[in-house]
């Protein structure tokens, strides 16, 4: 009798205890729901963490803890930024000159004048003419010339990378930051906390111990306890004494070079600068190193006046969670919405807005050349996946797809009509876009610009066109990966 009395109880006990579960988790989902409801997102964003929550709440909301909140960002990043008021002026003068029709530095920059305007106001990005830009087109000529131009260093090396890995790039990257430390110059690294969280401590302990300064954006400690793992410098940012710089979408790692036997051939590209251009990704550089170490770095001599050095009109836009508009975003949807002739992109993740999908899908109708070339190899099986949703729509409005087959491409390249080309750390995505920190150069040049196209051209060669007829009669488990990875590309 007791026995069975017992057992009675120890059910009671157990419904109770899995109804307080229950409605524990029914409470959370409905008051993280809220929240996120009332922060506004993107629907999208929206329902796919609804969902998410509702499906797996325990997890989710961890989840949700490491990477969804939005209502600290302004408060994160309040105190990130140095004052610049030499660099405000500037904006205002040009803006003056634009709305008085005034030629800015000559005759490319008026087919253009909304996108340069835009970068005025949305990024204060000054347009400057005396500019030189060299293409690197691997990673071998671009480790190449990086190392060629840390060794002329005399003054001082600032560099950041969202990946810096401790294999045999990375130590002979080590090796020579660490020779010119002992020879005087002032070397500053910062790395991603995210990206670069694989590297071992004693990697960067190695540097510190030499007297090297080394920053962690944002460290990667309690991942479902920080509201900060989503935030991430995606930057590829190298200045030597102020004169000359490395910007592009190659972090250091032996993959860049194809050592990687699992990635295979790495298709890739980086841009050597020099000339005023130069100031502004030191500025990038040095208000991020503020942000991390509250550091401030002035002095003249990291702006130092530069030489004469050829007449590119270039705006090197800075973008991030911290500012107050999308600037990259922006200036994407604005070259593709006011192209004329052709719009070339090439991307490794092309998750896209709504907004970026109309405005490419409205010059493909209108008869502009749309080309997307994208990965056919796929580096990330959500990101590739999620891709691929978006094909159907934009086959139908007559956008070209081409899917790159020789090996990983992780080229981030725009190129508008005949004399406009981005080129820098953005993909065409979302995290990039609202996420991330990111820079990009703007070039208004019509030489560059069909510089650009022939490497586009080129790897042409080396991808497959995607045909809309064979598209359509794709498996369903094809269709079904797509429609997964779509829902869930607003988390990633």
């Amino acid at each position: 009798m007791h026995i069975l009395e017992g057992q009675r109880i120890a059910r009671v006990v157990k419904t109770i205890f899995w109804m307080i579960l229950l409605c524990i988790g029914l409470l959370q989902v409905l008051f993280i729901g809220t929240v996120i409801i009332l922060e506004n997102r993107n629907p999208g964003k929206t329902v796919a963490w609804l969902i998410v929550l509702t499906l797996l709440p325990i997890l989710g909301f961890l989840i949700y803890l490491a990477g969804g909140r939005n209502a600290r960002q302004e408060k994160l990043f309040r105190h990130k930024h140095m004052a610049g008021g030499r660099l405000e002026s500037i904006v205002d003068k040009q803006l003056r000159q634009l709305s008085e029709d005034h030629v800015l530095f000559g005759y490319g920059v008026e087919q253009k004048k909304r996108l340069v305007r835009l970068s005025l106001q949305n990024s204060l990005s000054p347009l400057t003419s005396n500019n030189s830009f060299e293409v690197l087109t691997d990673g071998k000529l671009k480790f190449q010339v990086l190392f060629e131009e840390l060794e002329k260093a005399q003054d001082h090396i600032h560099l950041m990378y969202y990946i810096f890995r401790d294999d045999q790039i990375g130590r002979d990257t080590q090796q020579l930051l660490l020779r010119k430390k002992r020879q005087g110059v002032e070397v500053r690294v910062m790395v991603d906390g995210l990206g670069s969280h694989k590297t071992s401590k004693r990697f960067f302990q190695e540097m510190r111990d030499a007297g090297i300064d080394v920053a962690v954006f944002f460290p990667v400690r309690f991942p479902f306890l920080s509201s900060r793992l989503n935030f991430r410098n995606h930057r590829k940012i190298v200045v030597v004494d102020g004169q000359v710089g490395l910007l592009g979408g190659m972090n250091i790692g032996d993959e860049y070079l194809s050592r990687d036997p699992k990635l295979g051939f790495w298709r890739d590209t980086h841009l050597l600068v020099r000339g005023d251009s130069v100031q502004l990704m030191q500025k990038t550089f040095l208000n991020d190193w503020y942000f991390v170490t509250r550091q401030k770095i002035t002095a003249d001599k990291y702006y130092p006046q530069p030489e004469p050095v050829g007449n590119m009109l270039v705006q090197i836009v800075p973008s991030g969670p911290d500012a107050e508009f999308d600037s990259i975003r922006q200036m994407f949807f604005t070259a593709c919405a006011t192209a004329e002739k052709r719009i070339y992109l090439q991307t490794a993740y092309f998750i896209p807005d709504d907004s970026l999908i109309m405005a490419l899908k409205m010059a493909a109708l209108s008869g502009v050349d749309v080309r997307l070339l994208l990965q056919g190899v796929s580096e990330y099986q959500v990101t590739y996946w999620a891709s691929r949703s978006y094909f159907s729509e934009l086959l139908e409005a007559g956008v070209k797809i081409y899917q790159y087959q020789k090996g990983i491409l992780h080229t981030k390249v725009l190129i508008i009509d005949d004399e406009v080309a981005s080129l820098g750390s953005a993909n065409f995505d979302i995290r990039s876009f609202l996420l991330n920190f990111e820079i990009g150069a703007f070039l208004y040049n019509k030489e560059f610009a069909e510089r650009l196209e022939r490497d586009f051209q080129q790897d042409l060669q080396d991808s497959v066109r995607v045909d809309r007829e064979v598209y359509k009669k794709r498996p369903l488990k094809d269709k079904l990966r797509e429609s997964g990875a779509r829902l869930l590309s607003p988390l990633l």
